[in-house]
């Protein structure tokens, strides 16, 4: 996927500038620009950052494919969201614009009267699309009708199909394009909704209008077979999809916890292994086909042996993995959010060895509440 940008010979977001080849020294002597676009575009985007001038602004116009790059949703001490890109490249972050709907949409992620807890906004990377699923809006009750998208290649947020039941607190995650959401709690509690399980296909966004007033109504939330209690309405968690199964637990770190695993083939849900369960103590993702955990306690990193039912050690423990609350992965890397929200650590699971190293949040004094790793938003 390509960013649609205008031509210009300007400076422009953060320095970056556009180029019209047909102006431009040629990129690679005795080619023309658009053969040496081709050859380069294979080359990594760090690699042509250091070469030279017109090699690094080559890599932000249209020519060149975009670059994964590193979202998140901040929250700072006024209770204000925010959302950002940090680009890899320039390592710098930039404000993304807020979901503007009628009537106006709010979140809250705090509130005084209930100090010690969190209020989730829960958000999911989908079909190179950045989905908000649930959150609460200050009245304590679901603050989304419908799922809220933000399309990179736009920089611009669009409405998803209008959910079954709002509500919060639930449990989601996708797999092949695909969101599930199970359980949660709306206005009120309900047993029906609690033990509720839908799925919604992203992909139809391509085949229908991207503003609000979506008319394929075959884009809507999907009903499946539903938990057997509600379990799962106790907190804002996330499934994860592993070998076309969607696993996931009803409580956040070394706590107890009851664990279920959906078959996405069969429509039914089924119990989780005792092993995976038993070691599923602190954030979870899969990075090409393998399920890695990241001790709340101690900060190690764990990968999950399904063959044996147990998780093999990867990194024994790093300080600054401690305390993870959020994670992201993408392009061979895990992203971890840790230390109260004030710390983002990426690990790189595929180097040898495998390496770490720390990148600082948007804005001082911000809690980082969730974090995404998607390509670079379009420079328009």
């Amino acid at each position: 996927m390509l960013c649609s940008i205008h031509q210009s010979t300007h400076n422009s977001n953060n320095g970056h500038t556009t180029i019209n080849p047909s102006d431009e020294p040629q990129l690679l002597p005795g080619l023309p620009n658009h053969l040496a676009q081709i050859i380069l575009s294979t080359v990594r985007p760090s690699l042509l950052s250091a070469v030279c001038r017109q090699w690094r602004h080559l890599i932000y116009t249209p020519y060149f494919p975009p670059f994964l790059s590193l979202y998140t949703i901040v929250a700072t001490n006024n209770n204000d969201i925010n959302f950002f890109s940090f680009d890899p490249i320039s390592s710098k972050w930039t404000l993304l614009p807020y979901p503007k709907f009628d009537p106006p949409i709010r979140f809250i992620h705090r509130h005084p009267s209930f100090i010690s807890r969190k209020l989730d906004i829960q958000s999911l990377t989908v079909d190179a699309f950045l989905v908000l699923i649930a959150a609460t809006d200050h009245n304590f009750l679901p603050a989304l009708s419908h799922p809220l998208i933000f399309d990179p290649s736009t920089r611009n947020w669009f409405r998803g199909p209008q959910m079954t039941n709002p509500r919060r607190w639930c449990a989601a995650g996708c797999v092949n394009d695909t969101v599930y959401v199970a359980s949660g709690v709306g206005a009120h509690y309900r047993g029906d909704v609690a033990k509720m399980v839908e799925k919604w296909d992203v992909k139809r966004t391509r085949h229908c209008n991207m503003l609000a007033n979506c008319r394929d109504y075959s884009w809507r939330w999907e009903k499946l077979a539903g938990l057997k209690d509600g379990q799962f309405s106790r907190e804002a968690v996330d499934a994860v999809g592993y070998k076309g199964k969607i696993c996931m637990v009803n409580v956040k770190g070394n706590a107890a916890k009851e664990g279920a695993v959906y078959d996405i083939k069969e429509n039914r849900w089924e119990k989780m292994a005792v092993g995976m369960v038993s070691g599923w103590n602190g954030v979870v993702g899969v990075v090409e086909d393998v399920m890695y955990v990241v001790d709340e306690k101690n900060g190690g990193v764990r990968k999950y042996d399904d063959e044996h039912d147990c998780w093999e050690e990867v990194i024994k423990g790093s300080k600054y993995l401690k305390e993870a609350e959020h994670l992201a992965v993408g392009g061979g890397k895990i992203c971890v959010v840790s230390g109260g929200g004030r710390r983002i650590t990426v690990v790189d699971v595929v180097a040898e060895p495998v390496r770490i190293w720390v990148v600082d949040p948007p804005l001082p004094e911000c809690e980082v509440i969730s974090v995404h790793i998607l390509d670079r938003p379009c420079n328009i």
